[in-house]
C-alpha cells in the first residue's frame, strides 16, 4: 500500500496535514470495524486489518521524521531500522553542546530561560535540516538522496532531543 496514495495526496514532505486529517477521517468512517459488525467474520477481519493500515499509514505521514524516511524508502534508500553513525564531527560538536545545556537546565539560574533558549535552538536546527528535504526526497539522484538521509538522521537527533528537554520542562514546571 502507498501511503500517499491511500490519502489521496501528492508524494510531498511539505504536507498539508489538514487535509491528511480529513482524509484519515473519511477512510476511518468508511472501514471503521463497528461498520461491520453484523458483517462475517472475514468482513470484521478485513475492517479491523484495514483500520491498522490506516492508522500506520496517518502516523508516518503526519510526523515529520517518519514522513521522510518513508519518502526516502520509496525512493529504495531504507534507513529506518538502521544504526548508521553519524560522520559529521560539526554536528556531533554541535549535539554535544546541546545536550550539556540540557543537562544544565535543572541547575540554571532561571530553569525556564534556559529551556526557553534550548528550545529555540532546536527549532532552529530543526528548520535548518527540514528546508531541503522537500527536494532532495524528490531527487532520483543517489548523491542527493544520501544527502536526505543525513538530513534525516540529523532529524532524529533534533526531535529526540526535543522529546527530552520536553521530559525536564514537564518535572520542572508542572
Amino acid at each position: 500500500m502507498r501511503y500517499f496514495e491511500l490519502f489521496g495526496l501528492a508524494p510531498s514532505y511539505q504536507l498539508d496535514l489538514a487535509k491528511l486529517n480529513q482524509h484519515y477521517l473519511e477512510l476511518q468512517r468508511a472501514v471503521h470495524p463497528d461498520k461491520f459488525a453484523g458483517g462475517s467474520e472475514r468482513d470484521k477481519l478485513l475492517a479491523v486489518q484495514k483500520t491498522a493500515e490506516i492508522n500506520d499509514a496517518f502516523a508516518t505521514l503526519k510526523h515529520p521524521v517518519k514522513r521522510a524516511e518513508y519518502m526516502l524508502s520509496e525512493q529504495g534508500v531504507d534507513i529506518r531500522a538502521e544504526q548508521q553513525t553519524l560522520q559529521d564531527p560539526m554536528f556531533l560538536m554541535e549535539q554535544m553542546e546541546l545536550r550539556e545545556a540540557l543537562a544544565e537546565i535543572r541547575d540554571a539560574a532561571d530553569p525556564e530561560a534556559a529551556a526557553a533558549d534550548l528550545e529555540d535552538q532546536i527549532k532552529t536546527l530543526d528548520v535548518r535540516y527540514s528546508a531541503q528535504l522537500g527536494t532532495l526526497l524528490g531527487s532520483n539522484d543517489a548523491a542527493q538522496l544520501e544527502q536526505a538521509a543525513d538530513h534525516i538522521r540529523k532529524l532524529k537527533f533534533v526531535y529526540k532531543l526535543r522529546e527530552e528537554l520536553a521530559r525536564i520542562e514537564d518535572s520542572l514546571f508542572d
